[in-house]
């Protein structure tokens, strides 16, 4: 097949960074392989070669712009590696050649991961430092004020318990996860109830999905519940995190998606950015996952992709497992939309208490969240951490938009603050300010 021939409907780019200097170890599931073999079947494949596939070069997130996402203990530079620097600064490429019009679409091809980082980062969980996705959300939002609205789209595998905590307050954020039931596949969350904070309720949506589930589940889910809400939001932007773990084969989850099922599902869902998550068959499922996405977002057929060892009766879905999903997109169609709007937030502060486990560090924590509710902006609130290793922080969060009352009110956190603190941190996101107070 001539692939010089073909020109693509979408101008559509690619950003790898292996990350050949960062991996947990060299036998670890993430590791450098997980993208190597992938560009070889690019390469292969000769997908550069259509017209209209470009190959960009990854960024470099500064400091300040993981700030913006993150109340990193004791600091950025101790949490991270150069190479976390580069894959979020891949994601902020990314998002620049959408914004400014150079292509329609992007998949960055970047490691390491960060959808199970929180906003309080006090080590790795999930072998995630930080939350690139975040980091490339906020960069948007302080260079491209009109970009107002945005869905982040999860489709790893695993429920991404760090960008629902980062969103759990923003009511300009809809985060929607497709994953695995949390009652069987770390980190053990991601249920419906989950919907968001007292100010952004309903802009948290998890759909728990049965282990097994195949291609038709998965793409039941995208057509009669996430294309329906996202029509009703109408973002300004649509993300994909885009883990690639729910494939058949992958070693550490217990699903059936294939390598045409995901192609698909980026045809139906038609994201702007393609952020890669996890995904660890890496020669039995990423190469022709990726390459059936890249395909799929550039408008080019993709039918010819299929695993060579693939057999859809075998991995097929019990009808039990469809008539269960079919009942489950109905009940959050309904939930999405009954939930309340700004007059239905309730005045007075709000407290949520939360164990959280870095698995990947071997670290314990205990958070009181205190949020300030507000029917005029989203919010100011306030995160005591409390982990095993003694850095004990308080993080003030005052949000964009915010009101004068909620900006006082953070302003006071910080400047009454006292207590068994380490040190005190603000994130001020209408003067792009991260402030730092050592106790």
């Amino acid at each position: 097949m001539e692939r010089a021939m073909i020109k693509a409907k979408k101008k559509t780019g690619l950003i790898f960074f292996p990350a050949y200097d960062w991996e947990i170890s060299p036998k670890h599931p993430e590791r450098q392989e997980r993208l190597l073999y992938t560009q070889d079947q690019v390469l292969e494949e000769g997908l550069l070669d259509i017209e209209g596939i470009r190959e960009f070069k990854a960024g470099f997130a500064e400091d300040h712009d993981i700030e913006r996402a993150h109340f990193c203990v004791p600091d950025v530079r101790s949490r991270i590696t150069p190479s976390h620097n580069i894959s979020a600064g891949g994601c902020i490429e990314a998002a620049r050649l959408v914004l400014d019009g150079i292509v329609d679409n992007v998949f960055a091809l970047v490691r390491p991961p960060g959808h199970h980082a929180m906003r309080v980062v006090q080590g790795a969980r999930g072998f995630c430092n930080i939350n690139i996705e975040a980091v490339m959300v906020e960069w948007v939002r302080k260079n491209y004020p009109r970009i107002k609205k945005i869905a982040i789209v999860d489709t790893d595998c695993h429920h991404g318990d760090g960008t629902q905590d980062i969103y759990w307050h923003d009511p300009n954020v809809l985060y929607i996860s497709l994953h695995q039931d949390g009652r069987t596949l770390y980190p053990g969350s991601g249920f419906p109830d989950e919907s968001g904070g007292p100010t952004a309720k309903g802009m948290t949506m998890n759909v728990p999905l049965p282990p097994r589930t195949s291609d038709q589940g998965m793409l039941h889910v995208m057509e009669h519940l996430v294309m329906p809400v996202l029509d009703d939001f109408k973002p300004d932007l649509i993300i994909n995190s885009a883990g690639q773990d729910n494939h058949y084969s992958d070693p550490i989850t217990n699903m059936s998606f294939t390598a045409g099922g995901y192609a698909r599902l980026n045809e139906i869902l038609s994201p702007h950015i393609c952020v890669l998550e996890g995904g660890y068959s890496i020669e039995a499922a990423l190469p022709y996952v990726n390459t059936g996405i890249i395909l799929a977002l550039a408008g080019v057929d993709y039918s010819y992709v299929r695993e060579p060892d693939l057999d859809p009766e075998k991995i097929r879905e019990d009808p039990r497992v469809i008539e269960y999903i079919t009942h489950l997109c109905e009940q959050l169609l309904k939930q999405w939309r009954s939930k309340g709007g700004p007059a239905a937030v309730e005045e007075g502060l709000v407290e949520r208490h939360r164990n959280i486990f870095y698995d990947t560090d071997g670290i314990s924590e205990t958070q009181r969240e205190m949020i300030r509710p507000c029917r005029k902006c989203p919010g100011a609130f306030r995160i005591d951490s409390h982990p095993s290793t003694g850095y004990n922080i308080l993080g003030i969060h005052i949000p964009r938009d915010a009101c004068s009352d909620c900006r006082s009110q953070g302003f006071r956190w910080f400047e009454r603050s006292s207590g068994d603190y380490y040190a005190v941190y603000l994130q001020d996101m209408d003067r792009d300010e991260y402030k730092v107070k050592i106790l």
